[in-house]
């Protein structure tokens, strides 16, 4: 079964969900901001996912901003950037569609299609 994280009051998980609904999903659902990411999910989802570590922070929201992360990120090793990742669940990039054989970060409704057609 998949875990679903999410943020219930963004818009774009919300679309998520809609899409797992309507294609009959089963999963879990986590909300990110009271059950927060740890490391060690963190680095395992990284690995699932092949993407690289700065695709995993929400660029757009607001403690990402008030942290001057985008000129600091360019330096931060992989360890440093997870271990920010897992001190505040609004810097994870949102929503995530976890399972032992993929981690999606964001929602591009192409690659979460995809899914279901595997």
């Amino acid at each position: 079964m998949s875990t679903f994280i999410c943020y219930p009051r963004c818009s774009t998980c919300q679309k998520a969900k809609a899409l797992l609904d309507s294609r009959g999903a089963r999963y879990e659902t986590r909300d990110i901001k009271t059950d927060n990411p740890s490391y060690d999910e963190l680095k395992s989802w990284l690995e699932l996912s092949g993407l690289p570590v700065k695709k995993f922070f929400n660029t757009s929201g607001l403690l990402y901003k008030s942290l001057g992360l985008k000129d600091k990120l360019p330096s931060m090793s992989e360890d440093e950037c997870l271990r920010l990742l897992a001190t505040d669940g609004m810097l994870v990039k949102r929503p995530l569609l976890v399972d032992e054989h993929r981690a999606l970060v964001g929602f591009n409704p192409t690659e979460w299609e995809s899914v279901f057609t595997d």
